[in-house]
């Protein structure tokens, strides 16, 4: 069982993927992390070696990830809290996370960050369902200060080699669709994330993107829901965010829900 200071793999993986959770930083030292380059989905790496500098940058609740959930991540812990933060240790550390058949997100794959460490990407504007649900994805599962640049389709790859983003959803690049299988698809597998409710929601998002509405008796409403957002905003960054609510939906059904019906009360009086 888990102190009060600490917070189990099982609960943590509940939180992953959702509004509400957690800042997860990730202080192993570097030969922990050579050994095995990946993060729990959403992390951030710092060192605790300047946690001076940055202790007090966190507002929300922190989750303090080391090799094994011993010192290192306590000491962090406690100096986040000192500096006025939350801050609980990931019980059993990165290793506890990988024995529990965590999901881990390898950094080879990730984009170069700026110097807010944040990375960048840059697709098409106007957006409708892929455009919106990658960028959901890479929010809740990858980095979730991620900036997402909507630009003319031909500025795409400019814009990506000017500013140092990464281009999704367009063709001819890393991030896009590959054969049947939508770019939401190929950023699931690529960063590691496979799991039963996302391969579900995949299946949602690649009916309503490719016009297959027999994949899945969601994908319609979806392209409705998708649709409609679309002729609501006609900035594509407002529309991102009120996207992130629709998918957040859909995943938490995906999840959650699929077993759960809803029907009118049909009791008559005096049944």
């Amino acid at each position: 069982m888990p102190s009060f200071l600490e917070i189990s793999s099982d609960k943590l993986h509940r939180m992953v993927g959702t509004p509400n959770a957690p800042v997860i930083v990730d202080v192993r030292v570097d030969d922990d992390f050579a050994r095995d380059p990946r993060l729990v989905p959403g992390s951030v790496r710092k060192s605790y070696t300047d946690i001076d500098e940055w202790a007090a940058g966190f507002a929300g609740p922190v989750v303090v990830v080391c090799q094994a959930g011993g010192k290192l991540s306590h000491g962090v812990a406690a100096h986040i809290r000192h500096a006025g933060g939350a801050a609980e240790v990931l019980e059993g550390g990165f290793e506890a996370w990988i024995g529990s058949g965590g999901p881990a997100v390898p950094v080879d794959k990730l984009p170069p960050r700026d110097r807010q460490g944040r990375t960048v990407w840059v697709t098409r504007a106007r957006p409708k369902i892929d455009r919106i649900a990658c960028p959901w994805l890479i929010r809740r599962f990858v980095d979730p200060a991620a900036v997402f640049l909507f630009v003319p389709t031909s500025d795409v790859l400019l814009v990506a080699d000017r500013f140092g983003a990464a281009p999704f959803d367009i063709e001819e690049v890393f991030w896009s669709h590959r054969g049947e299988r939508c770019t939401f698809d190929v950023m699931i597998e690529e960063f590691g994330l496979t799991s039963g409710p996302l391969s579900r929601l995949a299946t949602i998002i690649r009916g309503a993107d490719t016009a297959r509405p027999d994949l899945a008796p969601e994908a319609a409403g979806l392209l409705a829901a998708s649709l409609g957002l679309s002729r609501m905003f006609v900035d594509d960054l407002k529309q991102l965010d009120a996207g992130m609510l629709l998918y957040d939906a859909f995943y938490r059904w995906c999840r959650d829900a699929t077993d759960e019906t809803h029907n009118w009360p049909s009791a008559k009086k005096g049944g």
